[in-house]
């Protein structure tokens, strides 16, 4: 039953994709509004989340929708499984049409709630294509996405075991002593490749190995990134892809969040970096 309802959930994801790309050259304007977080919301985001929410709406397995661009849960059937979604992610890239993406995570139990809780994540990303990925009992699959079509291209997808790239957020000033060291090795072996959106930066950690990270700066100790709704995710889908996640001690989908729109510091690749990673910090 399961594994229908994460296939159902993930087929309604795939056919809203294309419906949220080809409004996009519209909406690259200011809402006017702020998300929960903070941030302000632009016009893509806000009509992302709106399909999103009314396709999910329609799969019976869903009860509860919950987005990055709202501030409480929103009931939306009978279902056990709640979804949790961030509509848009890296919608700051509209402006200079760089890539951005969908991410999404499958929890059965309410939000807040652990890593653990998680049964599947995927994420979608409009780049030169529109690609899905998507992790559910362990393995990942990647499809591409055409005029409402689905075809999976990669049925088992592995983090390559040797990695070549590395990307990292936050102002370089406003790094820690430690994570500075650390990043000092790293780009000193590694080519950079960061494009401010994390869907599209741990695609490419997924596609070449390496390591992703967003970490705890001076104006930010608990990160930037949100636990619920890009963290566990994101940590699920590399670990399912044979990496590591951490937030600087632990694996991130050990962490349960105190509420929902908390956050974190996020470190996601290869294990052998992981683990420098924090023995650095």
């Amino acid at each position: 039953m399961a594994d229908q309802s994460v296939s159902q959930i993930f087929s309604a994801i795939a056919d809203t994709a294309p419906a949220v790309r080809a409004a996009l050259p519209g909406r690259r304007v200011e809402y006017g509004g702020e998300n929960p977080s903070g941030e302000s919301q632009l016009a893509a985001d806000v009509y992302a989340d709106s399909l999103f929410k009314d396709r999910l709406e329609q799969v019976d397995a869903v009860g509860t929708y919950f987005s990055e661009e709202e501030e409480s849960a929103v009931a939306v059937g009978d279902g056990s499984l709640t979804v949790a979604i961030d509509p848009l992610d890296g919608s700051s890239n509209l402006k200079s049409n760089n890539a951005l993406g969908t991410i999404v995570s499958v929890y059965d139990e309410p939000l807040p709630a652990s890593g653990d809780s998680l049964i599947a994540a995927g994420y979608v990303l409009y780049g030169p294509i529109t690609t899905m990925v998507v992790a559910h009992d362990g393995v990942v699959t990647e499809s591409v996405l055409t005029d409402g079509n689905q075809e999976v291209v990669k049925d088992d997808l592995t983090l390559p075991s040797e990695p070549t790239i590395y990307g990292f957020g936050g102002r370089i000033p406003d790094w820690t002593p430690e994570f500075t060291e650390y990043a000092r090795e790293i780009e000193s072996e590694f080519k950079l490749r960061y494009g401010g959106s994390m869907v599209g930066d741990v695609n490419q950690v997924l596609t070449y190995g390496g390591i992703f990270s967003y970490p705890a700066v001076k104006s930010a100790p608990d990160g930037k990134l949100r636990t619920q709704f890009e963290a566990h995710p994101m940590a699920y889908i590399v670990e399912a892809a044979g990496g590591k996640s951490s937030d600087g001690t632990q694996s991130i989908l050990d962490r349960t969040p105190t509420e929902v729109h908390e956050r974190t510091p996020v470190h996601l690749g290869n294990d052998e970096l992981i683990d420098r990673l924090e023995s650095s910090l």
